[in-house]
């Protein structure tokens, strides 16, 4: 059996990123920050819509009331899409027009945890943020070039980021109030290895990394030691979750930014890993 299948669509994605497994639409969301839009793929019947954003999208993470949250160039924005309204909640870095959400998840607290960016990852401003469910929001950590991730361990004791551009993942303690604490350098990528990019962990607490410019995702050990990897044919792998009733599929998205046209640079792909995923956070505010 292949270990993965190019999921038909009609176009391609710039940079796509933020993967998201929704249960309660049996549909997987995943966004193109710069065109920018988002897209969703039903698999009940396998139709991808897309809707055009005003502005560059990061992430979405799901409310548990209903409708999303979205991490914009311009900060928090709550988003729904039937019909498509976008009503902003705050920004974190109004100081700061030229950077711009990159990645963000939820955690089992309902809180979100999500990193932001120079537009042109050129410089040493992005920090990682939790937007608690008042509301409010705290900087967690700083310094970061390009951040990634986060991904949670499945008893909430670690949560891992990334910092792209240095090829570093880390791994943070979380403290019992639900910030974090003592962060450790917890994986290196060589140079042949590409970047990491996203990142999710499967039930049994394996952190699976896609990698920009290597050209697959991977499977590390709650150790941090390599346990597989699965090649795909896109050069700029981004982003991974777990989907379906069971949470045994897979689907990762991929870039063409900066790449000749191709078949499969910024196609989505569906992933046969062999294993399954934890359930998807919802944001509790």
């Amino acid at each position: 059996m292949a270990e993965w299948r190019k999921v038909d669509r009609g176009v391609r994605d710039t940079l796509g990123e933020g993967t998201l497994w929704s249960a309660r639409e049996n549909a997987v969301y995943w966004t193109d920050i710069v065109a920018p839009a988002l897209n969703r793929l039903s698999l009940d019947d396998g139709v991808i819509q897309r809707w055009a954003m005003p502005e560059p999208l990061g992430w979405v993470v799901e409310r548990a009331g209903g409708g999303f949250v979205g991490g914009f160039q311009s900060g928090f924005k709550w988003l729904t899409l039937d019909p498509l309204t976008i009503t902003p909640l705050g920004d974190p870095e109004p100081h700061l027009p030229g950077s711009r959400m990159n990645d963000g998840k939820a955690d089992e607290s309902g809180a979100i945890w999500c990193g932001t960016m120079d537009m042109t990852g050129g410089q040493d401003v992005g920090l990682l943020y939790r937007l608690d469910p008042d509301g409010g929001w705290a900087i967690a950590d700083s310094g970061y070039r390009v951040p990634n991730g986060p991904a949670f361990s499945p008893g909430g004791d670690w949560l891992y980021h990334s910092d792209t551009a240095r090829r570093q993942i880390y791994r943070f303690s979380r403290t019992a109030g639900g910030g974090l604490a003592d962060r450790q350098p917890f994986i290196r990528f060589a140079e042949e290895d590409g970047y990491p990019d996203g990142m999710t962990v499967d039930a049994d607490g394996y952190l699976w990394v896609a990698h920009w410019g290597g050209g697959r995702i991977s499977r590390f050990t709650p150790e941090g030691r390599l346990d597989r990897s699965i090649a795909l044919p896109a050069g700029q792998v981004t982003n991974i979750c777990f989907a379906g009733e069971r949470l045994d599929r897979m689907f990762v998205s991929s870039a063409a930014i900066g790449l000749p046209e191709s078949e499969h640079d910024g196609a989505l792909f569906e992933v046969f890993p062999g294993t399954h995923g934890l359930p998807t956070n919802l944001y509790a505010g």
